[in-house]
């Protein structure tokens, strides 16, 4: 659905974007995560035909989007960070005339005009301007007009922005359901978004990819785990001469049992090796498991190298 190679962007001695390459399939629900400035809405508006990068292809269901900006618009749905909504207009007015500049056949506009402000739970607010509803009911407008044409991707930019608790509930459970029938990209700085709404997560940090991985792939580490049931002399020795082994934490005492990180060398799962130690050491084991980190780990361990 995107195919992104070598995307290069500068706003002046600013190099918002350094060589970006990534690629999306059909149905899938990415997270574009990165801190403020990381470049995430220069990335949204070069996939939207919004921007001209200095470098680089960018092709959205096989259509290059560089040369052919209009025929890709019109196949997807786009919400900024700040919805094109106009407030003296009611929802049902502004809806109607989304679906007029989409060029939806007139005969097609009563079922997508009913589809989309049902999936966006509009129907009581129609007659309401738009400049009278909160900023959470405004955000389901701006998502309705974002899939009235019925999309086959849908780029979302900070969603949730701005939102109150209950009000970001209500859009991520949108999202969920607009993810059944469209592929969706949306950037975010909130890490809680991402492990709530993606299976996958691209990291920006200063114009480039830091990370593009499945959340399940980057919870993984190489280190592992292990609690005893009891203290075993020398233990710390024995474990640091392990093939795969580049060093060895202890934890203190987990619940009252001596407890260890065992640091692994590369991305290979140690539980096999540390379980065939403890059998020939006869350790008492309570506990042994490969060890996982959060999103959050993962982003500031990113940010602390930048």
């Amino acid at each position: 659905m995107i195919d992104v190679q070598h995307l290069s962007k500068s706003y002046g001695a600013i190099q918002a974007l350094k060589d970006v390459s990534f690629h999306i399939d059909d149905g899938e629900i990415v997270g574009l995560l990165g801190p403020n400035g990381a470049g995430k809405t220069t990335t949204i508006k070069t996939l939207t035909g919004y921007l001209q990068p200095e470098s680089g292809t960018v092709l959205v269901d096989g259509i290059d989007v560089l040369t052919h900006p209009r025929e890709v618009q019109a196949r997807l749905g786009y919400l900024p960070e700040s919805a094109p909504l106009y407030p003296e207009l009611s929802v049902q007015a502004y809806l109607k005339m989304m679906a007029d500049l989409r060029e939806i056949p007139r005969e097609k506009q009563p079922a997508r005009l009913s589809e989309a402000i049902y999936a966006t739970g509009l129907t009581d607010h129609l007659t309401r301007p738009i400049g009278e509803l909160s900023k959470g009911y405004r955000q389901r407008v701006g998502l309705a007009q974002a899939i009235l044409h019925q999309p086959k991707l849908l780029i979302l930019d900070e969603p949730t922005v701005g939102l109150d608790p209950t009000q970001i509930v209500e859009i991520r459970r949108l999202i969920k359901r607009l993810a059944r029938h469209s592929t969706i990209l949306f950037s975010t700085h909130i890490l809680s978004e991402v492990e709530a709404l993606c299976d996958r997560v691209i990291i920006l940090m200063n114009g480039e990819i830091r990370a593009d991985a499945r959340l399940s792939e980057l919870a993984q580490t190489s280190d592992a785990i292990l609690v005893l049931q009891q203290a075993a002399p020398g233990i710390e020795t024995d474990l640091q001469s392990l093939d795969g082994v580049r060093g060895v934490e202890s934890l203190g005492a987990v619940d009252g049992y001596p407890a260890y990180r065992v640091l692994g060398t590369d991305t290979a799962d140690l539980t096999p090796v540390l379980f065939e130690m403890a059998k020939a050491k006869n350790w008492l084991v309570r506990e042994l498991r490969r060890d996982t980190q959060t999103l959050e780990m993962v982003f500031n361990s990113m940010n602390s190298e930048k």
